[in-house]
């Protein structure tokens, strides 16, 4: 005699039930908004004082010197120490400063004994132009005070309660910076891989943890007037409905984006293997070389290099309130010699691989938006839905992530995100020659996995 059909989702319900009222997962919950508060301070005290770092080096540093800008040369000292600053850390810290980039923002949790390093290693090296973004970093912070805190408590025991707070700080940790926690959580339902009781379970302390981070960093934000660094486009073209001429041109574009990003991370691939041997001085050379690429980009288009160095977050702003101040020779070299100093940067120094993706994604799009009938306003929404798809294998978060940047327009833009994403990810799949990296999902998202 066969069961009732809906036996099973009655027997799932009752699960679910029973998980969401036992006490355990109750103080559970608790814990995730306590630990929304410090996790989110220390990602606010973390990114304000990189955003200063930056600003000192790129601005107060040239201007003291007698520039307007910074030089063409300014970033190969620059980079160069950021290379010797990071060889020991690499080679002699625990955790070796972090997760290589190049493996997205997958892996087990930084734990609290790998958290120095990874601190270090971001703060001492992103301000000086490495071309990777903060939010590897910040979940490593998420991650390792969560830790911290379940260890100093005593309940370190229970790896299934601290692998899911380990989680749903650095869900809350990057929230900070994808504009809230509804991408964050986007993020992690996809990356996971959950489903039913267990995507229920998961998810709710992570969406306590993001949305009590994302109101003490805004908040904090607010009160004390410094900048905060979420990744953000205040200014946008004028609106424009896609039409058939934006599909024409937009899709073969999201293809070319993920093949440029694809090769890049193959790069990065590539780099990792070089640096396993006399890992310190090859650093330090990686670094040299990324500061050469930037350094190119100046040479060659007469524009600022701090376009092409850093995470690409304020140049990402400039692009889409400016679209039309560079021109397709500039652009190309933007995506030239900034896709590769990324590619280098994924495979031998310490950040996050979004970021700079995004801006390339958008670099590429809008240096193609002079077709016959592609916009600039669809141009930059599918650019970045189609790069933020290709690095992270996430299509559905990248599709989130591209409507909340580009807010008031997102609605119009909408299909044109999701086809772009899709289209993006299917052919970043096609292209990579290699499996997904192990030890993280195949889109990078954050793991639920134990730390030391």
């Amino acid at each position: 005699m066969t069961a009732p059909a809906n036996a099973v989702p009655d027997r799932a319900e009752r699960s679910l039930r029973q998980t969401l009222l036992s006490p355990g997962y109750r103080r559970l919950l608790l814990l995730c908004v306590l630990l929304g508060v410090p996790i989110a301070l220390a990602c606010f005290f973390f990114v304000g004082l990189q955003h200063e770092l930056q600003h000192w080096v790129w601005t107060s540093l040239p201007e003291a010197a007698g520039y307007d800008t910074p030089p063409w040369w300014w970033p190969l000292p620059a980079l160069v120490l950021a290379g010797l600053i990071l060889a020991p850390i690499v080679t002699r810290m625990p955790g070796g400063g972090g997760h290589l980039p190049v493996n997205g923002l997958g892996g087990a949790p930084v734990g609290p004994r790998a958290l120095p390093g990874a601190v270090l290693a971001a703060l001492a090296t992103l301000p000086l132009g490495v071309v990777l973004g903060p939010e590897a970093p910040l979940m490593a912070v998420g991650s390792g005070l969560a830790l911290l805190a379940v260890r100093r408590a005593g309940a370190g025991g229970d790896q299934q309660a601290s692998a899911i707070l380990a989680t749903a700080g650095s869900t809350a940790a990057i929230s900070t910076i994808l504009g809230g926690p509804i991408a964050a959580a986007v993020l992690l339902i996809e990356g996971a891989g959950l489903a039913g009781t267990r995507l229920v379970a998961l998810l709710l302390p992570c969406l306590l943890a993001s949305a009590t981070g994302a109101l003490v960093f805004t908040g904090f934000g607010q009160w004390t007037g410094l900048e905060i660094g979420a990744l953000s486009l205040p200014d946008l073209p004028p609106q424009a409905n896609p039409d058939a001429g934006d599909f024409l041109w937009g899709l073969p574009t999201a293809a070319l984006i993920a093949v440029l990003v694809t090769l890049a991370r193959a790069l990065g691939r590539r780099t990792v293997s070089w640096t396993r041997h006399r890992t310190a001085v090859r650093t330090v050379a990686c670094a040299t070389a990324v500061g050469v690429c930037v350094a190119a980009y100046a040479l060659i288009t007469g524009r600022s290099p701090a376009e092409a160095a850093l995470s690409g977050q304020a140049t990402l702003a400039q692009l889409a309130a400016h679209p039309h101040a560079w021109s397709v020779g500039a652009l190309v070299a933007l995506v030239a010699c900034k896709g590769l100093a990324w590619g280098i940067a994924l495979g031998a120094l310490r950040g996050g691989p979004i970021f700079p993706a995004v801006l390339l994604g958008a670099a590429t799009a809008l240096a193609c938006s002079g077709l016959p009938g592609f916009g600039a306003t669809p141009a930059l929404a599918l650019g970045i839905a189609a790069a933020a798809a290709a690095v992270t294998g996430l299509p559905l978060a990248s599709s989130v992530l591209a409507v909340l940047l580009m807010g008031r327009d997102s609605h119009d833009q909408m299909p044109l995100i999701v086809m772009a994403s899709v289209v993006a990810f299917v052919v970043a799949q096609l292209v990579r020659r290699t499996p997904p990296e192990a030890g993280g999902s195949p889109g990078g998202a954050p793991s639920a996995g134990a730390a030391r």
